[in-house]
């Protein structure tokens, strides 16, 4: 009966698509995910979590407009949930696998995600999303391919390459979890052992079991799909000898630059070309972190992410010193770079119509939240916080007791404060409202001394601004409000401030989030609830028939119960 309902679901919206005039097709993935300790990406013993015995885990390959099935094995001992960074999940947030929208997968249970590549083109990643499990692994690249029908910005590659690019750590996953909420033992989460390419170690570096390689043609030109999946440290990128001609970003092709190195902040993707134009022989390819200075011991040297792009007819091993790159502390070229990539305003993505139809030269903002993130201490406990906030997970998810309860006895709405720091640290089940089809001016302010990352689940946002110190309404004088990129992580500077809008055309209960994992595990997170009472059901989707209950509904019987009426700000 459950694969007969499920079924439905799924034909519903194959035939929503259909009459639409879209063509799309459906992709289906069956995962395992278990704990391996025998990868040991650093020689020494540890639990690293794989799909399919995979680390990192398989190619998501879609095309604009495909419903991708993913049915999900979790053969760990802990509940799981995936969440699908930068995918959209256009009137679905039920699909999204973070806290707040979704029952966990329990140890020795399945369960079927079911989404759409709805209107994207792009490079993303996914991720376990709860317990801290993103630090162990679990994560690979996703790529949304462009319809036949609408042209690619630039000539067909000869091939393309996922490059996931993050910081790792030996330690045991359970033990790094305990040691961060621990106030003499958090910091020990800063300083990462190694920075891994494909889960694979730095080119001769004795702890390392193997290096990454790309092989390549003379004269030919490539893509490389280049993610920062790591949990801390922001990165610098380069290939020894070739520039890079940036084309994309998260779902957005950008106006294209050339470039001899390329940050990237934790969270974050883009695709860039390169062309195999050096003479026939092997070059380093780096990855070296922000914020943090390598020297020549052994220890520090691991923080040099080195893989090889290996010329086919190569007969010569990588020589000479590293390629170098920016002083890490150099936040000047970071922010002049980021500045840099803009929106290709006359290229079509997702559609034949040009990006620049969407953009935002004249919009009138309907709301505006500030946000503060900055430590905070609550009975003697680090915490991360927001406005002095620390989100706090209910045993219900929000999306559950949105859709059945009005939020009742789990959160109430607009409580938190979006313009203000509370005197104090506090836990808050924090949910704020946002304005359907409305212009949101969201601005993140770094108080802390180190890089940061926000993430917004459910739509791109347009980076309108960088500035320094904290945000007055004065800085928009300063915005680029032409061709402003968007993307669905954007940086944040020590002591500096990062603006964006977003338009809240996509109903649902939607994570906004640091993605440093630190961060986030200790409470650096908030929930935008969007909400449309239109019942018309071309609008936000029903709960899929498959839904998992859990906390407050969880001896629920299937059918789903109806929805309660649309709630209210104060409950």
């Amino acid at each position: 009966m459950m694969a007969f309902l499920k079924g439905l679901f799924v034909y519903a919206i194959l035939l929503a698509v259909f009459l639409s005039g879209v063509t799309c097709i459906e992709i289906y993935h069956e995962w395992i995910v278990s704990i391996d300790t025998t990868i040991n990406p650093l020689s020494s013993p540890q639990s690293v979590i794989t799909i399919n015995g995979m680390f990192p885990g398989p190619l998501i390959n879609a095309t604009t407009n495909d419903v991708v099935n993913v049915n999900v094995f979790n053969n760990m001992d802990e509940s799981l949930l995936i969440t699908w960074n930068g995918i959209q999940q256009r009137l679905n947030s039920w699909q999204d696998g973070v806290s707040g929208t979704n029952c966990a997968i329990e140890p020795g249970t399945n369960w079927t995600y079911v989404f759409q590549a709805k209107d994207q083109i792009g490079t993303f990643t996914y991720f376990p999303s709860i317990n801290f499990h993103k630090v162990a692994g679990g994560y690979g690249p996703i790529r949304v391919n462009n319809r036949n029908v609408i042209a690619v910005p630039f000539l067909k590659p000869e091939a393309e390459f996922d490059i996931l690019i993050g910081d790792w750590f030996s330690t045991d996953y359970k033990s790094l979890r305990s040691s961060v909420q621990d106030r003499e033992s958090s910091q020990l989460f800063d300083v990462p052992d190694a920075i891994l390419m494909n889960g694979k170690g730095p080119y001769a570096l004795a702890i390392s079991k193997g290096h990454e390689s790309f092989t390549v043609t003379k004269g030919m030109t490539y893509r490389f799909r280049i993610s920062n999946v790591g949990t801390v440290m922001s990165f610098n990128f380069r290939i020894q000898n070739h520039k890079m001609v940036l084309v994309e970003t998260e779902g957005s092709y950008t106006n294209q630059i050339t470039l001899d190195s390329l940050d990237v902040h934790v969270g974050q993707s883009y695709s860039v070309l390169v062309t195999a134009d050096q003479n026939e022989a092997d070059y380093f390819m780096v990855a070296t972190p922000k914020m943090y200075k390598s020297n020549e011991s052994s220890d520090s040297k691991s923080l040099e992410g080195i893989g090889i792009l290996h010329y086919a007819n190569s007969l010569t091993t990588v020589s000479g010193p590293l390629p170098s790159g920016p002083d890490p502390f150099d936040i000047e070229f970071s922010v002049n770079q980021a500045k840099s990539i803009t929106w290709n305003l006359t290229t079509g993505a997702a559609r034949p119509n040009p990006q620049g139809t969407f953009n935002v030269s004249n919009v009138t903002l309907t709301q505006t939240f500030i946000l503060h993130g900055s430590k905070g201490e609550i009975n003697g406990w680090p915490r991360y916080v927001v406005n002095n906030v620390s989100y706090l997970t209910p045993e219900t998810p929000l999306k559950l007791a949105d859709f059945f309860v009005n939020g009742s006895g789990v959160y109430q709405l607009d409580q938190f404060p979006t313009h203000s720091v509370n005197d104090a640290a506090a836990y808050g089940a924090s949910v704020v409202s946002g304005i359907h089809k409305g212009w949101l001016e969201i601005v993140f302010n770094n108080d802390l001394d180190v890089m940061d990352s926000w993430h917004l689940d459910g739509f791109g946002f347009h980076v309108v601004g960088f500035g320094n110190g904290d945000w007055t309404p004065a800085a928009r004088e300063t915005y680029n409000i032409f061709d402003p990129v968007v993307r669905s992580t954007v940086q944040v500077y020590p002591g500096k401030w990062t603006a964006v809008y977003v338009f809240l055309d996509n109903p649902g209960m939607w994570n906004l989030r640091s993605q440093h994992l630190k961060n986030w595990y200790l409470g650096q997170e908030l929930f935008i609830r969007v909400f449309d009472d239109n019942p018309n059901p071309a609008k936000e989707r029903q709960p899929p028939q498959n839904l998992l209950l859990c906390g407050m509904f969880e001896s629920f019987l299937s059918p789903v119960p109806s929805p309660a009426p649309a709630p209210q700000a104060g409950w």
